[in-house]
């Protein structure tokens, strides 16, 4: 291990907690989500088993209520939407394009502690008193017949917001102001791409949710209305701003995941990706389009048949770009070189479980099956398919992928793959069901249910089991291969980005000279 990298130096408690490298702030990152993600995590589990049977018998209804809510919470905002940028993107996108940090180091930590301390005030409201309302904060529940601390819960979800902002603004800034010499925008690898069309939702669309969650709490506490028609307010509105933030929010998860899918199956695949233009736009168009489609969440709302007519082909229309990756990274393998490591593993799961996911999402911008199966187990499905299928695969590969980068160290890549399919198996296990369930009538968010669809959630709860061994398997030999791994030197995977050409882990300031950049991206050598 290099001496001078920034693991080498260590420090102590206080230098890591006041350290504005950003590759010891994405570690501090991956701490905090990977605490939130088991959180979030228990609560899926209870969930899974207390629907085991028809009848209840672990909890309440009142109880499932603030179970679901509980993981919903904290799975949506303090895992899904930070795991990727937060994380590994703090930590190899200034590597990626040559930078010796982020534009705002200090802003940077500032972010985290943002993060971190809404996260923990947000666990606190939900667990010492329980929030009943779901993660969607839905009026006039949330704003008058809820007595929950909804109002604790709304304060740490906007706070970290804040965070997400700051980020946003770091990674688009240190895009445009931080490129090594030769590295033009032609040149930028896809995962940065796709975090700076990221950056551009979290930035613009972040305050919206802001204004709509603080509104809820202003009436809330002061009576004031502004949802609740007896006071002369208007339920929809908290829809409209609610979704106008949360469908963008889907990409906030979604692209990150995309940009490390491409990283990832060019290496793989030893191959140039395929439309390397064609990909890079479309996530700016991904970003761009899925500010116009919140109204898909709404078909059964009584907005306007003509209204719903335009959602829906908007919604069509942003399935294009999304698309254009997926062929592309068909194509890309096409006749490629492809070695089957356990992050290209990751990333085909990706690519299968996300094409479901977007299918069914078609399913959902029709009007006439949506009026069939919304609020139904089919919306749960097709859901978590996207975010859960998509994001959460995506970042184990990710995390596998630039492990030896991070650390130094190599892990047990036969292991990497047992998971990888064990991810596979249980998720399709656990939510496949949920489509029959959902076309079938099945309402979500009941804790109560007809005994003719048991089979079906024993099925959905003992794939919930394999899936959850599939998510310890790399948290045990990820540790391992901290302390006991195998050097992996600077770039195990042959991999062509500009982070690979420093040693792993990087110096403190990344790179000891100044690099400049003189070849296109994904350039493979035969």
């Amino acid at each position: 291990m290099n001496e001078a990298s920034y693991l080498a130096e260590g420090g102590t408690l206080r230098q890591w907690l006041t350290t504005t490298d950003h590759k010891k702030i994405g570690i501090l990152y991956l701490f905090s989500v990977t605490f939130f993600f088991l959180v979030g995590g228990a609560a899926a589990a209870l969930v899974r088993t207390e629907l085991l049977f028809p009848d209840a018998y672990l909890v309440t209804s009142e109880g499932y209520n603030r179970l679901f809510t509980l993981h919903g919470i904290i799975m949506v905002w303090f895992f899904l939407i930070p795991s990727i940028p937060n994380t590994i993107g703090n930590f190899v996108i200034p590597l990626m394009i040559g930078a010796p940090d982020l534009a705002f180091p200090r802003l940077n930590l500032a972010s985290w502690y943002i993060f971190l301390g809404g996260g923990c005030f947000t666990l606190w409201a939900v667990i010492s008193g329980g929030i009943d309302t779901g993660w969607t904060f839905y009026t006039p529940f949330s704003t008058r017949f809820s007595e929950s601390r909804v109002l604790l819960a709304l304060i740490g979800i906007v706070f970290a917001g804040f965070s997400s902002v700051l980020t946003g603004l770091n990674f688009i800034v240190t895009t445009h102001r931080l490129r090594a010499p030769g590295m033009t925008w032609s040149r930028l690898p896809l995962f940065v791409w796709s975090h700076y069309a990221t950056s551009v939702i979290l930035v613009l669309a972040t305050p919206v949710l802001t204004l709509g969650l603080v509104l809820v709490g202003i009436e809330r506490v002061s009576g004031i209305g502004i949802f609740d028609p007896k006071l002369g307010g208007d339920p929809l509105l908290f829809e409209h701003i609610f979704w106008f933030y949360s469908h963008p929010a889907v990409y906030i998860m979604v692209l990150p995941a995309m940009g490390v899918v491409s990283e990832i199956i060019t290496c793989f695949a030893r191959r140039r990706i395929f439309g390397y233009t064609f990909v890079a736009l479309s996530s700016l168009a991904i970003a761009g389009i899925g500010f116009l489609v919140w109204g898909h969440h709404m078909f059964v709302s009584g907005q306007s048949l003509y209204a719903g007519l335009a959602f829906s082909l908007l919604s069509y229309l942003v399935a294009i770009p999304s698309a254009i990756k997926v062929f592309n990274w068909s194509l890309t393998l096409y006749k490629g070189e492809i070695y089957l490591s356990g992050p290209m593993l990751y990333v085909l799961s990706f690519i299968g479980l996300f094409t479901i996911g977007g299918l069914t999402g078609l399913f959902l911008a029709a009007l006439a099956v949506d009026v069939h199966v919304h609020d139904t187990y089919f919306v749960v499905a097709h859901f978590h398919y996207i975010m859960v299928g998509g994001t959460v695969t995506a970042y184990f590969g990710a995390l596998h992928f630039w492990w030896p980068k991070i650390t130094g160290r190599l892990y047990p890549d036969r292991f990497a793959k047992w998971a990888a399919l064990a991810i596979f198996v249980g998720f399709n296990m656990t939510f496949f069901p949920q489509f029959l369930m959902g076309y079938q009538g099945h309402p979500r968010r009941y804790h109560l249910y007809p005994p003719e669809f048991q089979t079906l959630h024993v099925v959905s709860t003992l794939g919930a089991a394999v899936l959850a061994i599939g998510y310890f398997l790399p948290m045990s030999y990820l540790l391992w291969s901290f302390f006991r791994g195998p050097r992996s030197g600077p770039n195990p995977w042959g991999a062509s980005g500009l982070e690979w050409k420093t040693t792993s882990p990087p110096p403190t300031h990344n790179f000891h000279e100044q690099p400049r950049v003189t070849w296109e991206a994904y350039t493979y050598d035969r």
